[in-house]
């Protein structure tokens, strides 16, 4: 999928539609003090082994992708529901 680096659409905090500049979310490294990885740190700890088992099946045929939307006026970000797409690309 291609979209421009640039978008015209509204804005939340201004409350009009303005240009926005666009760019993909990147994945940042999860939390070590969340819940869920707290408790998989303790089920696998010791001789238990590992708590679940790998996943069967195939991978999915598309991969989601997260796009903000950086308002070019008031300078806020803000997001919308994740796209899937094979390929996801960023053009002028």
């Amino acid at each position: 999928m291609k979209m421009p680096r640039t978008i015209k659409t509204y804005c939340p905090f201004c409350a009009a539609h303005t240009s926005h500049a666009v760019e993909r979310v990147k994945k940042k490294k999860a939390s070590e003090l969340k819940w869920g990885q707290r408790r998989f740190r303790e089920v696998t700890s010791g001789y238990g082994g590992f708590p679940r088992p790998k996943p069967e099946g195939r991978e999915k045929p598309t991969k989601r992708v997260n796009i903000r939307f950086r308002c070019e006026q008031c300078k806020k970000a803000h997001l919308t529901t994740c796209i899937r797409a094979k390929k996801f690309e960023l053009t002028e």
